[in-house]
């Protein structure tokens, strides 16, 4: 595949739709593509070389350099990547160390192994990109309510459908007698998000006390809006619970508050 005014367009084109499939930047797509082109480029022109590929975002021109960085004169290392202060005088009228020499270098026409790489390297920024987005979006809801859909059961752990993705309710923070199907809906509380290798990791909970917490705050505007506070939780996760309310407000008492007219606020709570 030869990069030609033929498919420069496609590569915008297909950046764009990949972008709108994973929900990530546009920008971190095509910079995976300059990446994998550039490798690919390696190949042709040699592995010391330093050869680098920019893709015009508007007309999908790609353009590839080879850059070379002024040394001194006894630190040359790499012949293909490096030149001295003398011979960088044929490009610059006062080098200094430190500068660089860019040229234009013709652009690569990937073979069939070559195209397979790059379009592998390619997958691998857009699959780093959405881990990193997807971190991104649930690192700050730790500790609030989430609703999903229960997908599958793994070892005993619950697999959730959380929209942008997984998250995982471990057999030790469900609720004992509870039972889930795939397709159920579910809500928990986001216990922790942490950053791993093979992508952001959510885990739920349906025991821990402040998950009990939360779900009076969404029934208790009274508790939303700060004039009651919880001060303690105490559960036995499916059995019973208690908790310790105070009122900064003496015209309002916090505990009707949570129990709510004929217990509706509580009930709810009870039933979640």
């Amino acid at each position: 595949m030869a990069i030609t005014s033929a498919n420069q367009l496609e590569l915008l084109q297909t950046a764009e739709a990949v972008a709108r499939e994973k929900m990530i930047d546009p920008g971190l797509v095509i910079e995976a593509m300059e990446e994998s082109l550039a490798r690919a480029a390696k190949s042709r022109y040699g592995a010391e070389m330093d050869i680098r590929v920019s893709i015009d975002r508007k007309t999908g021109k790609a353009t590839f350099t080879r850059v070379r960085t002024v040394v001194e004169d006894d630190a040359v290392e790499n012949y293909q990547a490096e030149l001295t202060v003398g011979q960088a005088k044929q490009y610059l009228e006062t080098p200094a160390v430190g500068d660089t020499i860019v040229d234009e270098v013709p652009p690569v026409e990937l073979g069939r192994i070559a195209a397979q790489s790059a379009k592998q390297v390619i997958l691998q920024k857009v699959r780093e990109a959405e881990r990193d987005r997807q971190y991104e979006e649930f690192k700050d809801r730790a500790g609030t309510i989430i609703n999903g859909v229960v997908k599958r059961e793994e070892y005993g752990n619950i697999v959730v459908d959380i929209g942008r993705g997984e998250a995982v309710l471990r057999r030790n923070e469900k609720i004992g007698r509870e039972s889930y199907r795939p397709n159920d809906r579910i809500r928990c509380y986001i216990k922790d998000v942490r950053r791993e290798p093979r992508g952001p990791q959510v885990f739920l909970s349906r025991t821990d006390p402040q998950f009990m917490a939360e779900l009076f705050k969404m029934e208790v505007p009274e508790i939303y809006d700060g004039i009651i506070e919880i001060k303690a939780v105490a559960r036995d996760p499916g059995s019973r619970a208690k908790i310790g309310v105070i009122s900064y407000d003496n015209s309002i008492d916090p505990v009707g508050a949570c129990v709510g007219m004929r217990g509706s606020r509580v009930q709810a709570v009870v039933n979640e």
